[in-house]
């Protein structure tokens, strides 16, 4: 598989490792680089730069295929804010590539342009895509509204924004929302994507750290089972429709403060609920493809299929037309 994608990041098959907070550790990262894709090590699961940097590290014993480092930034800076530390560490340590979201990474583009790390940045609107070109960004990444994760305010499929990025975009588009399969992978290169995003299939791993009684939450789940939570905060996000996104939603509508709603939301809860497997008490992040999965795989055996199906959807797709 050859497309854009896999010239700029050097890879074999156009697949990339979703952020997935607290999940994507070195090891993680570094075996999904291994199948011929992108792995990513997400930079918000160290409260130190220099832990990030020793993450990185040991990925480079686990691996010597390309990776790189997701940097999830804060909407607006604040005395706890790292980005700045972080990219330093991606330019020393000198990693494949860098996936950024949330605010405009534009201060931090001369950096990596010097250090020659492509730069991703992950939006879900197509004018927040054209603005990242303008900034600088290599390559888009276009977040759809059944994704997990936060897919924006404007509530817009993926099928949608990539089909137009592809079109209005100079640079090359990955689609992320939805792509838990082959098939899905095969329609998103067909609406124009180069690359795609696998996130809650790689979740539902047996290399995956998250527990057992979430991965298993999500093979008998179905595409109902998530909801869309936090948007009167604007930083809506889809998560699982558990006790705590409920209750969410009922302090919501009343009007609670941001304050009130980190009591339920904050990562500390989230964290401690995807990694011990008491999954009503925090808001987890999944997309709707939880209704595509029902087995748990290794990694490599994830890849390989999705790569294998995606051909031969290809290669039926391709049938179709000629017959």
């Amino acid at each position: 598989m050859k497309t854009r994608i896999t010239e700029i990041l050097g890879i074999k098959y156009p697949i990339i490792q979703g952020g997935m907070q607290w999940l994507a550790i070195a090891e993680f990262a570094a075996e999904v680089s291994n199948c011929g894709c992108m792995g990513f090590i997400n930079s918000t699961n160290f409260t130190e730069p220099e832990q990030l940097s020793e993450e990185i590290k040991k990925a480079k014993n686990l691996t010597d295929k390309p990776f790189g480092v997701n940097i999830s930034m804060l909407p607006e800076a604040s005395a706890h804010d790292l980005t700045q530390a972080y990219f330093d560490v991606v330019v020393r340590e000198g990693v494949a590539a860098v996936e950024t979201s949330g605010r405009s990474p534009e201060e931090y583009v001369p950096l990596l342009k010097k250090a020659g790390i492509p730069l991703i940045h992950k939006v879900p609107a197509v004018r927040f895509a054209k603005k990242a070109v303008t900034i600088g960004a290599d390559i888009v990444t276009l977040v759809g509204v059944e994704g997990g994760g936060h897919p924006g305010l404007d509530e817009v499929s993926m099928q949608i924004l990539v089909n137009r990025a592809s079109r209005e975009l100079p640079v090359p588009v990955i689609a992320a929302g939805g792509i838990a399969n082959g098939r899905a992978m095969a329609a998103a290169l067909a609406l124009g994507a180069e690359g795609v995003v696998v996130g809650t299939r790689l979740l539902a791993t047996k290399e995956c750290i998250a527990h057992e009684n979430l991965k298993k939450w999500i093979v008998e789940a179905n595409e109902t089972y998530t909801t869309l939570i936090m948007k009167s905060i604007r930083n809506t996000l889809r998560a699982i429709n558990n006790e705590a996104a409920m209750k969410v939603l009922e302090m919501e509508a009343r009007g609670a403060s941001l304050e009130e709603l980190l009591t339920v939301i904050s990562g500390k809860i989230g964290r401690e609920a995807i990694l011990e497997g008491d999954i009503d008490t925090g808001t987890i992040t999944v997309g709707q493809c939880v209704g595509l999965i029902n087995d748990i795989k290794t990694i490599r055996e994830t890849l390989e299929d999705m790569v294998l199906e995606a051909k031969e959807a290809s290669e039926r797709l391709q049938n179709t037309l000629n017959d």
